[in-house]
């Protein structure tokens, strides 16, 4: 099934069902007076928060959502039938925004949430409501109100605890299917991935969270560069941000402050998200490597770096329990064994700094 994140759609809930202009006719019975009922309600449209769905797909193939009319009003004081009403299911985290795409209509955050996007007309009143002793025989009724229509944009932001960051290549989805039972494309080009993955950490009980591997963030990604920000939003609703950095590349300090500068320039509150920084494939990497990366990254992010590799597995249970203290609200308690001197930690990178 393809990923789709974003999508535009039409909606209409139905008119209401027209009142009906009938009079008594019965033998016997000289003064029947009027027995028109009244139109039936037209069709709501709701929108419902559903599980297990984790894409907009199904609105790429129908794009337009009407209700039906309400029934109309019949003879003998018969109302119409209420119309159906249209219910469009969305993966929990779907956005709802108006047709210009900035203002937020409803976030659909928790998992069966409904909230009614358009009201059904009601329907029109049948004669029988206007005899009176003015007017004992009315020979008119009422239309049903006509229903809403609207534009919408929907937008998928994944639910997930830890967004995993980093440029294509830093080892995002290998580590994604060492630390969790996801199974993302694995290659050794550039751009594998191209939709954002989500993996269950599994720490033991009561130690669990999703961590989203979000793919495509390069330099210029912010200005449209490869896969531009697109995916971003999807780590907008973490708690914490895991920055992988490719320890072989030829400058991984530079790599790392891409990111940053990719980060602020989508959003500044992003950019100050907490963040967990860690030195990926040091399997090949010997001791000395190690530890002078591991002070030069110090240095760009104002923390010690975790040395891990996801092939081997080293460190990567140590980087969880990270993320989950930050997620659980407890701060990680690390000692930077690379540091001797006792000074304190470089103040925080700004995605500015040259």
């Amino acid at each position: 099934m393809k990923f789709l994140d974003q999508c535009k759609i039409f909606i209409r809930s139905g008119n209401g069902g027209a009142g009906s202009v009938s009079f008594r006719r019965e033998k016997f019975i000289p003064n029947g007076g009027p027995d028109g009922g009244d139109g039936g309600k037209g069709g709501d449209v709701w929108i419902e928060a559903a599980e297990g769905l984790n894409t907009l797909i199904d609105y790429r193939y129908q794009q337009h959502f009407k209700a039906k009319t309400g029934e109309h009003g019949k003879g003998r004081q018969m109302h119409g039938a209420n119309a159906e009403e249209i219910v469009l299911r969305v993966p929990v985290g779907t956005e709802v925004l108006d047709e210009e795409g900035e203002t937020l209509v409803v976030d659909m955050d928790t998992a069966g949430k409904r909230y009614l996007l358009a009201k059904g007309g009601n329907g029109g009143w049948g004669n029988t409501r206007f005899k009176g002793p003015v007017n004992q025989a009315p020979t008119f009724a009422l239309p049903g109100q006509d229903g809403e229509e609207r534009w919408l944009w929907l937008r998928l932001k994944l639910i997930a605890d830890a967004g995993l960051l980093g440029l294509p290549n830093a080892g995002k989805s290998t580590f994604l299917a060492a630390s969790s039972a996801a199974k993302p494309k694995i290659a050794d080009y550039p751009f594998t991935t191209l939709t954002p993955n989500l993996g269950v950490i599994d720490l033991g009980p009561e130690q669990r969270f999703v961590l989203a591997d979000i793919p495509g963030l390069i330099e210029g990604a912010s200005e449209g560069a490869g896969l531009g920000t697109r995916f971003l939003g999807h780590v907008e609703r973490t708690k914490v941000l895991i920055h992988l950095v490719d320890g072989t590349q030829d400058d991984p300090v530079k790599a790392y402050k891409v990111i940053r500068r990719e980060l602020a320039a989508y959003a500044e509150d992003l950019a100050l998200r907490p963040e967990i920084v860690a030195i990926n494939k040091v399997d090949a990497m010997d001791a000395d490597a190690r530890k002078k990366l591991a002070q030069k990254l110090k240095r760009a992010s104002g923390q010690a770096p975790h040395l891990i590799s996801g092939v081997t597995g080293e460190g990567v249970r140590e980087l969880l329990f990270a993320a989950l203290a930050i997620i659980q609200g407890r701060a990680p308690q690390r000692e930077d064994k690379d540091d001797d001197s006792g000074a304190a930690a470089p103040a925080a990178y700004s995605p500015w700094d040259n």
